[in-house]
């Protein structure tokens, strides 16, 4: 097995409604590049991973904890273990990378996906 690949060949994973990611597994580590579709909404939820993410391009309005933030292209996020979050794509949807800690094993129960063109960078 290489251990290289392209975001082309990566598995897609429908988190929720309009949320898909693309999953670089490592062994501890996850770290996935996120695709919003606009207006598309992560409810409030909680998980023992870290999650830190940057985000590419478009718009989202987070909740963390108890802060609100709008964010933009270059902006980042830190989520400690167990945390309240959740999240809305702005109206042109967004493109972020994120990394988790341990690695997402809860993903590998959610539905694949094919035949979506992977998004450009």
């Amino acid at each position: 097995m290489s251990a290289f690949s392209s975001l082309e060949r990566l598995e897609q994973v429908r988190i929720w409604d309009g949320i898909t990611a693309y999953p670089v597994e490592g062994e501890r580590t996850t770290l996935a590049v996120i695709e919003l579709e606009p207006g598309s909404a992560v409810p409030e939820h909680r998980h023992d991973n870290e999650q830190l993410g940057v985000l590419i391009r478009g718009s989202l309005h987070f909740r963390i904890a108890g802060e609100k933030r709008d964010v933009g292209p270059g902006d980042t996020w830190s989520i400690p273990s167990g945390v309240p979050h959740q999240v809305t794509a702005g109206p042109g949807g967004a493109l972020a990378v994120e990394c988790f800690t341990p690695a997402r094993g809860d993903w590998s129960a959610l539905q694949r996906m094919s035949g979506r063109p992977a998004p450009r960078l």
